[in-house]
C-alpha cells in the first residue's frame, strides 16, 4: 500500500447478532488505519447482514457458510488478498488505534509471523489467564495467550497452515465447542512460524458471565475441547499432569472460598478434559 503498511483481511462469522455486529463495524469504520477489507461469513438464514453492510460505506465482502464457526472461517480462506488475516468475534470492538500500530509492528520486523494480543471488557477488566509480560508463542504456552479475537497472521503464513479443524469451534458436530484458533496456532508454530502476544495492544470483549449450569456447562465443553488438542498435539505426560492439577486447585480454592458453582465448573473442566483426550484417540481430524 502507498502508505508502506501492510493491508487486512477480517474474517468475520457471524450468526444470529445484528446489534453486536453493527457495533464492531462502527468500530472499524472509527480506525485510524483504513487499509482493510471486512470479509463477513454469513450463516444467517435471513438478509439481516446485507441489508446492515449495505448501510455502511466499507470495503465488505459478503460470502456464507453452513452453521459453524470453524466452517466459516474456512469458507473465507480461499479468497483472501491482504497481507495479515485476523478473525474479529462479531461481538468484539477494535480501538480506533489497533489496526495502524499492528500494521507498524508487521511492517518494523519483516520475520514477525504473527501477532497474539489480549482481550477486555469495556471497563479494561479482563480474564485473570492473560499475561502481563510480552512473550514468544510456544507450544507449552498458548493455552492462556490466544484468543481468535486478537490474533493476526501473514497471509503466507494462512496459506501454509491451511484450514481451520472443523471439528473444533461453536457450531461443530462434535462435543469440543472451542479451541479452533489454538489449534491453528500450534499447527503455525509447528511450521516454524514466530508469533509474539503483545499485551500493549488489546480487543475490547466482553467477558464470559455464565453461572450455576451454565457455567457447568462451559466446563464441560471448553475443557473437552483441551483434552482434545492434548491428544491431537501428543503433549507429553508432564503437560497432561499439569493440566488435570489446575481444576483440582482451582476445586479446593473455590470450596475454600465457599463458592460451589466455581467448584461445579472446576470440577466440570477436568472431566471435560478427561472426556476429550480420550475421546480424540478414536477419531481423526479434518486438518
Amino acid at each position: 500500500m502507498s502508505s508502506g503498511l501492510p493491508s487486512f483481511d477480517l474474517v468475520v462469522a457471524t450468526v444470529g447478532r445484528v446489534a453486536e455486529l453493527d457495533r464492531l463495524i462502527d468500530s472499524l469504520g472509527k480506525q485510524t488505519y483504513r487499509g482493510f477489507r471486512l470479509v463477513v461469513v454469513d450463516q444467517n438464514a435471513d438478509d439481516r447482514v446485507s441489508t446492515l453492510l449495505a448501510r455502511r460505506d466499507l470495503d465488505a465482502l459478503r460470502l456464507t457458510a453452513a452453521p459453524g464457526l470453524a466452517r466459516a472461517r474456512n469458507a473465507a480462506l480461499d479468497g483472501l488478498s491482504a497481507d495479515i488475516v485476523a478473525f474479529p468475534d462479531d461481538d468484539c470492538v477494535y480501538p480506533p488505534q489497533l489496526l495502524e500500530r499492528v500494521a507498524r509492528q508487521f511492517a518494523d520486523d519483516p520475520t514477525l509471523d504473527g501477532l497474539s494480543v489480549p482481550t477486555a471488557d469495556e471497563d479494561g477488566r479482563a480474564d485473570i489467564g492473560w499475561a502481563r509480560e510480552p512473550a514468544r508463542l510456544a507450544k507449552t504456552n498458548v493455552w492462556n495467550l490466544v484468543a481468535s479475537a486478537g490474533i493476526f497472521l501473514r497471509r503466507e503464513l494462512v496459506e501454509r497452515v491451511g484450514r481451520f479443524d472443523e471439528r473444533l469451534g461453536l457450531g461443530s458436530d462434535e462435543r469440543w465447542s472451542s479451541g479452533e484458533e489454538t489449534d491453528y496456532v500450534i499447527r503455525a508454530l509447528a511450521s516454524g512460524a514466530r508469533i509474539e502476544y503483545d499485551p500493549t495492544l488489546v480487543v475490547e470483549h466482553g467477558l464470559a458471565v455464565d453461572e450455576g449450569a451454565g457455567l457447568h456447562q462451559r466446563g464441560l465443553r471448553e475443557g473437552a475441547s483441551v483434552g482434545y488438542l492434548l491428544r491431537k498435539h501428543a503433549y507429553p505426560p508432564r503437560t497432561l499432569a499439569r493440566m488435570a492439577v489446575r481444576p483440582m486447585g482451582g476445586i479446593a480454592l473455590s470450596l475454600a472460598r465457599r463458592d460451589p458453582d466455581r467448584a461445579r465448573f472446576h470440577a466440570a473442566t477436568l472431566q471435560g478434559r478427561v472426556r476429550g483426550y480420550f475421546g480424540a484417540r478414536s477419531s481423526k481430524s479434518s486438518a
